[in-house]
């Protein structure tokens, strides 16, 4: 499965409801686009399983018209590393089967997006409609995207290569609402960044549209097989390639020491669990609670660990320490 967190386990930044705000803000990995209305992501435990979780989205502006250039989706993207087996840009380019559970108390035509990034080659796009037939309840979608699909084989030609390092190879979008700007040919490749078609829903027309979707799965070859069910350790070490927090709980962290005078600071090399994908930027959030220091920060980091350190106000002991659950150091190497 080449989809992190597809389950809907990790939940690092916020498991209540959050505007979508074209961030990543409450489930790992999937990032809520929006420009049209308003709508919020939060866990839910409504799942077609009757365990485990799901993403929920809620409409709570509506807007019943789409301007060309609106849209609102939910946006999962993978390394390029990670999709080297498919042999785009060769004439041995490989079918992939995108699977996932979804539900909507609004029916009609959706459209899920796939956005082969211009790293390597040319940027290309693909679109398939499914059909949401029942409203709330869970319906389990198949969808297999070919290397020719449409009259142009964009993707076994030379610039259909996917980059083989650790920055983009596919975006895939979950689209609840597009603009003409954006609409393109069913089941078709082409060169442009046209996420969805114009038989889309504008599920952004009214505050009583939910939409909740889980066990997404993306694999080679034609045919859908059972959901792979990871562990949540397992999972949340993937989750922790991109983002990783300290904190943010009632239990303190507590880093001090002894200066010898003012300005004096503390260096203490902070190892990450997991390597990042790329050397992460880091925000020191809340107001620590701090005795004879200065706030802490962070510095000379990499994707590895951080230094930590604050600078003394003068000598004899001192330390910092985490205070509740807005105080937390956060490291962000997201795609």
């Amino acid at each position: 499965n080449f989809i992190t967190n597809g389950e809907m386990q990790c939940w690092q930044r916020a498991t209540s409801a959050t505007a979508a705000n074209n961030t990543y803000n409450t489930v790992d990995r999937f990032k809520a686009y929006n420009n049209i209305g308003a709508y919020t992501t939060e866990r839910s435990t409504d799942n077609p399983n009757g365990s485990g979780y799901s993403l929920k989205c809620q409409c709570t502006t509506a807007n019943g018209s789409v301007a060309a250039s609106s849209y609102a989706f939910i946006n999962h993207e993978i390394e390029g590393q990670n999709l080297q087996h498919l042999a785009y840009g060769t004439s041995n380019a490989k079918n992939v089967t995108l699977s996932f559970w979804v539900k909507s108390s609004k029916t009609g035509i959706y459209t899920v997006g796939v956005y082969k990034h211009a790293g390597g080659g040319t940027a290309y796009m693909y679109r398939k409609e499914y059909t949401i037939s029942a409203a709330n309840t869970w319906e389990k979608k198949t969808i297999t995207i070919s290397p020719t699909a449409g009259s142009t084989s964009f993707i076994t030609a030379s610039a259909g290569a996917i980059q083989n390092n650790n920055s983009y190879g596919f975006g895939v979008s979950f689209n609840l609402s597009m603009g003409s700007n954006y609409q393109g040919t069913n089941d078709t490749w082409e060169n442009n960044a046209k996420y969805a078609t114009s038989n889309q829903v504008n599920w952004m027309d009214n505050t009583s549209n939910n939409f909740y979707i889980t066990q997404i799965q993306m694999e080679v070859g034609s045919q859908s097989t059972d959901f792979e069910h990871r562990t949540y350790a397992d999972e949340l070490a993937r989750c922790q390639r991109y983002y990783q927090f300290y904190g943010k709980e009632a239990s303190k962290i507590l880093v001090g020491g002894d200066a010898s005078g003012s300005g004096d600071f503390y260096n203490g090399w902070m190892v990450y669990p997991v390597v990042f994908r790329s050397n992460p930027t880091f925000t020191k959030n809340g107001t620590w609670q701090t005795s004879n220091c200065a706030q802490p920060n962070g510095l000379f980091g990499n994707a590895q660990g951080i230094t930590l350190y604050a600078a003394a106000a003068g000598a004899g002991a001192w330390y910092f320490h985490t205070n509740g659950t807005d105080d937390y150091l956060e490291m962000d190497a997201e795609l």
